[in-house]
This record gives structure tokens, sequence and C-alpha cells, in this order.
């Protein structure tokens, strides 16, 4: 699985936005992006998808800018990553994607003999980021066998 520039940014950003404020108090944007060297521009449109997402909340004016909507704790990174990143499956047939049976996605479906491998490595996936959370990550807490 390869990750996007936006999921690598996004988590970079909401690390930063919970050492520099956490709930309490907001942070500029243009702090966030100087602080872990991420165009602003790009990380406006991050910033847009984790406040639709639920993960950060924006106060516009003079002292506005983006807060964390919960406590680290709280904020899993399975969750922030599937927002950002889409499907955490490595390959189309054993997409999580409720809109889409595998069936239709592959011809080979039926009798396929590396399908399990590609489950596999899905749910390995997913159990390892739904394991961690953003306070995890912050105190820089990942177990390297989950």
């Amino acid at each position: 699985m390869k990750v996007s520039r936006k999921t690598e940014y996004g988590l970079r950003a909401m690390v930063a936005l919970a050492s520099m404020a956490g709930v309490d108090r907001t942070v500029p944007l243009r702090e966030v992006a100087e602080a872990e060297a991420i165009p602003e521009q790009f990380l406006d449109q991050i910033m847009a998808k984790l406040r639709r997402g639920g993960f950060v909340t924006s106060v516009r004016g003079a002292g506005g800018g983006y807060q964390l909507s919960r406590p680290p704790e709280a904020i899993s990174i399975g969750a922030l990553v599937r927002l950002l990143e889409g499907s955490l499956s490595p390959i189309a047939c054993v997409t999580e994607d409720a809109g889409m049976s595998p069936e239709s996605l592959c011809d080979l479906y039926e009798g396929c003999h590396t399908r399990s491998v590609w489950m596999r490595v899905a749910a390995a996936v997913t159990n390892a980021l739904d394991a961690l959370t953003l306070a995890d990550v912050m105190l820089n807490d990942v177990p390297l066998h989950v």
C-alpha cells in the first residue's frame, strides 16, 4: 500500500495541531503549514476534508484557525487514513467499499488463488492502523508488532 501525500500531510498536520493546541485553542493554518513544511494551499484542502470528516473544527476571523474536535486519544489513525486515502485495501477485489462487490471488480474473483493473500494484507493494515490513536503517534509510542 502506498500512502498519498494528502494522507502523509494530513497525519503530520494532525500531530502538529495536537502538539500546538489540542482541543483547547485554535492554530492558524499558516503556522501548521510552516511547522510541517506543507504547502499552505494543499494543507487548506486537506484541513477542509478533515473538518468535514469531524476530525477538526475551524474558527474564522482574527484569532481563528483549526483545532482538534476531540482529544488525541479519541482519534483513530485508521479512521483518519480511511477519510484521506479511501479504502485501505491493497487491491480492488478486497475493497471495503460497501457500494462495490468484489465480483464486479474482478473477472477472476471466483477461482482466484491469490485473493486470500490480499485479504490478509488488508486485514493486517486495517488492524494495525485501527489499533493506533493520534496520542500514540504523538508520544512516538507506535509498537512494531500490534
